[in-house]
């Protein structure tokens, strides 16, 4: 076994170099942490990461005066996964907030021992201003959600402060849109949330460290696209994970497709290469918006071209 020092803590490896798989959270640590934190949560063994939600039901979110669900983009969450090397774990989190509530779960998130990752928007024309902050930390898998759960003690994101999500929509997702052909342009497939269709697609040709952890994408490290309104009068939102070399292209193609570039920014501090994420935004027929999100990860993984290059 080797290990390696670089910004993202320790990087352990096996004796042929090779990067060790993260191991499992037990499931007594899966119970602390739902129980600090007040809320059941998913499990992705093959990525060894529990993620819980963390929904703003307590919102009304309008955009371009169209009334949005919140599954379409509103929805925070938390994930915690162990270290490689076993030794520790790590929690990643993106928080939906109103613009008055930032700089209060700041201190709160401080004074829990967390750190802030990234503050940003995500949305063009949503009603009310939503804002999203990213926190990190590292510890056991019980103290990162004992502190986490101490920082959102007194914040609306926390599900003991959220109202009961409201009735299921009387049409969901399979009803509104042509799932198979929106699979069929994306090459992949997505997942039904009440009325919004969701693709989440990760990094699988790159290896992306922090904090001694490996980012993938059931902790935040992937490209999305969420669907909302009808077939021919369709929102679409979401993330492209990027290289720098990668950002540039990828704004290209979005634009040529008739998407907007909504933010481009980090989501993290440290991590191993360094990524940039890009948001979007679109409206029209479903079928169009989802040829943009796929023309832009076509992009991904390629080559930087140097032709241009002075160097």
């Amino acid at each position: 076994m080797a290990a390696t020092a670089g910004l993202t803590g320790l990087y352990v490896t096996s004796a042929n170099g090779a990067p060790m798989k993260t191991p499992p959270l037990s499931a007594e640590e899966i119970a602390a942490i739902e129980s600090a934190i007040g809320k059941k949560g998913t499990y992705n063994e093959a990525q060894a990461v529990h993620t819980i939600a963390l929904p703003r039901n307590d919102l009304k979110i309008a955009i371009k005066s169209e009334s949005v669900p919140i599954s379409f983009g509103f929805g925070g969450w938390v994930s915690i996964k162990k270290t490689v090397d076993g030794k520790a774990a790590v929690l990643m989190s993106d928080t939906v907030l109103l613009q008055e509530e930032v700089n209060p779960l700041i201190s709160a998130a401080q004074a829990a021992g967390l750190e802030v990752g990234a503050i940003h928007n995500h949305f063009f024309y949503e009603e009310p201003r939503i804002f999203y902050m990213h926190f990190h930390g590292m510890g056991t898998p019980a103290e990162l959600a004992r502190k986490f759960a101490l920082a959102i003690k007194d914040a609306k994101i926390a599900p003991a402060n959220q109202p009961a999500p409201s009735a299921p929509a009387s049409q969901t997702a399979k009803d509104i849109f042509d799932i198979a052909a929106l699979d069929a342009i994306v090459k992949n497939t997505g997942v039904v949330n009440g009325p919004t269709y969701k693709y989440t697609v990760g990094r699988q040709d790159l290896t992306i460290m922090s904090m001694g952890a490996e980012m993938t994408a059931a902790i935040g490290l992937n490209s999305w696209a969420s669907f909302a309104g009808t077939k021919t009068n369709a929102h679409i939102a979401g993330d492209i994970a990027m290289l720098g070399h990668e950002v540039n292209s990828v704004i290209k193609v979005l634009r040529e497709h008739k998407l907007e570039v909504v933010a481009v920014h980090n989501h993290m501090l440290d991590e191993e290469p360094r990524m940039i994420f890009l948001h979007y935004y679109g409206k029209g027929a479903a079928e169009e918006l989802a040829n943009g999100f796929r023309a832009a990860l076509d992009v991904l993984g390629k080559n930087p071209d140097r032709s241009h290059s002075n160097h």
